[in-house]
């Protein structure tokens, strides 16, 4: 009809979903907005999680042991997962829930006033508030302070490629190992996550790894088994791979938690598999939350919790006898 405008359609090419927006729509995340026919952030300095955790709480076990992480997050994920322990504030829109404006800029300042030796963008999803993170992260460098991912690792690789030049440290969730599973659990897919994880490693991102494990769904050693060989394959052996303990959460409360002895098991697995450094989390106390030296064996962190007993890593090696520990230590 004449003297009609065609609708300003946007489409997002931040992570495979392509979210395909007329004005006033929003992509799968919920958080980011056809502005008539501008992409708009609803989150950019809005957070709505702000706390001062040990790294060892991301979980980084080989990153700056002992340091202080300024934790951020902001409401939105553009995964789904059925046991998402933080759905309060992924799987809602920024508007319900309270938040608080913290421009880049004051990010740092907070960090650096409560003595954080890194940023972490977590809780949620870091790459739905991407340029956010990049913002920060870039000024955070500038002031001698890192910057951690706690991420699913949905996105595309050129975004990706890009966020790699301003983070030095994540830890991915790959959450399992069929593409069923992504797309049945988690309403995402594998191969994206896959790609991730290896475009980190080749941009020098210090990369830890997440599994949490759930009952009846991906607790198979099988699958278990191929994972690890795919990491030792595509990753290498040094990566830190952490067998989380699954506890019944959001849309998944009819299942049990996991048991130690499975997680044991996994980990298990992982080294028989090759992988270096496998961790059990969840489980307090469990001696699968130390680092040992995969040389001469001895106890090189000894952690309880998310505390750290005794720390022989010396300038990246192993205080006993000398082996390159893989992880950033100094």
């Amino acid at each position: 009809m004449l003297g009609l405008t065609p609708p300003k359609f946007v489409e997002c090419t931040l992570c495979p979903k392509q979210c395909r927006m007329a004005p006033g729509q929003r992509g799968d995340c919920r958080v980011r907005y056809n502005d008539e026919g501008r992409m708009f952030s609803m989150v950019y300095g809005k957070v709505c999680a702000v706390h001062v955790d040990p790294v060892e709480k991301k979980p980084m076990f080989h990153f700056l042991p002992g340091s202080r992480a300024f934790s951020i997050a902001t409401a939105g994920c553009n995964l789904h997962c059925l046991f998402c322990q933080n759905w309060e504030i992924s799987q809602t829109n920024p508007e319900q829930i309270n938040n608080r404006d913290l421009p880049p800029g004051q990010v740092v300042r907070e960090a650096e006033s409560s003595r954080c030796s890194s940023i972490a963008y977590t809780y949620s999803e870091p790459v739905i508030f991407y340029e956010y993170l990049e913002d920060t992260a870039l000024l955070a460098r500038q002031r001698g302070i890192r910057n951690i991912m706690v991420t699913a690792g949905f996105i595309n690789r050129e975004p990706l490629r890009r966020l790699c030049q301003v983070v030095d440290g994540a830890n991915v969730d790959l959450k399992g190992f069929t593409e069923k599973y992504y797309r049945e659990v988690c309403f995402g897919n594998l191969k994206t996550v896959l790609d991730t994880l290896v475009t980190m490693r080749e941009e020098g991102v210090v990369v830890e790894v997440t599994n949490l494990v759930v009952p009846t769904l991906n607790d198979d050693m099988g699958q278990i088994l191929r994972m690890c060989r795919w990491m030792v394959r595509e990753l290498g052996e040094d990566v830190p791979l952490h067998f989380s303990r699954f506890y019944p959460m959001y849309k998944l409360k009819d299942l049990p938690p996991t048991p130690a002895l499975t997680l044991e098991r996994a980990r298990e697995t992982a080294q028989d598999a090759g992988l270096k450094y496998v961790y059990v989390g969840n489980v307090p106390g469990n001696p699968g939350e130390d680092t040992f030296c995969p040389s001469c064996g001895q106890l090189i962190i000894d952690r309880q919790g998310y505390r750290i007993l005794s720390n022989h890593v010396v300038n990246g090696k192993c205080g006993f006898c000398g082996e390159k520990i893989y992880g950033l230590f100094d």
